[in-house]
């Protein structure tokens, strides 16, 4: 732990997670088109499985969650862990930390083949370096810091420990 500056901790980060599940679920409360979570790997994937467990009992309509892999300085392979056909569905794309909106844009690359219903961000840590035109729907933690600090989300087990600079 050290000289970590925590920003979340394992109890915030898990009402940050209730809340956002919660606006998913009343947003999409009267929607009968399916659900479908992709998690960005590996961080990302830990979240859309909880957010996922957690809008699910609010939910009518059925509620996947897949993940998508791709290098996130080099994102020229999008890969799903699943192929699904996305169309007619809502769609929301789970990150740990957004800077650039950079990754959260190459994540769509395999929903453009599709007519999907409403695709959706949602990040746990957004930070204000937009240079892509992505804003998170859904966000736990809006930061102000400096382009250079770096925000580390800890994942553990499938439990999300909480985020540092």
């Amino acid at each position: 732990m050290g000289n970590r500056n925590y920003v979340l901790n394992k109890a915030t980060a898990e009402q940050k997670m209730q809340r956002m599940a919660l606006e998913i679920a009343e947003q999409l409360s009267e929607d009968e088109a399916p659900l479908i979570i992709i998690g960005v790997r590996q961080s990302g994937m830990v979240l859309a499985e909880k957010i996922g467990a957690l809008a699910k009992p609010y939910l009518k309509a059925p509620v996947q969650v897949i993940s998508v892999s791709l290098d996130k300085h080099q994102p020229t392979d999008v890969t799903l862990s699943e192929q699904v056909d996305f169309t007619g569905k809502n769609v929301i794309i789970v990150d740990d930390v957004t800077n650039s909106g950079h990754t959260l844009l190459y994540a769509l690359k395999p929903l453009l083949a599709y007519f999907p219903k409403r695709i959706q961000t949602l990040v746990l840590v957004e930070r204000m370096h937009k240079h892509f035109p992505i804003k998170a729907d859904y966000v736990g933690l809006s930061l102000a810091t400096t382009e250079q600090a770096h925000i580390q989300v800890e994942v553990e087990n499938g439990e999300v420990l909480g985020a540092y600079l």
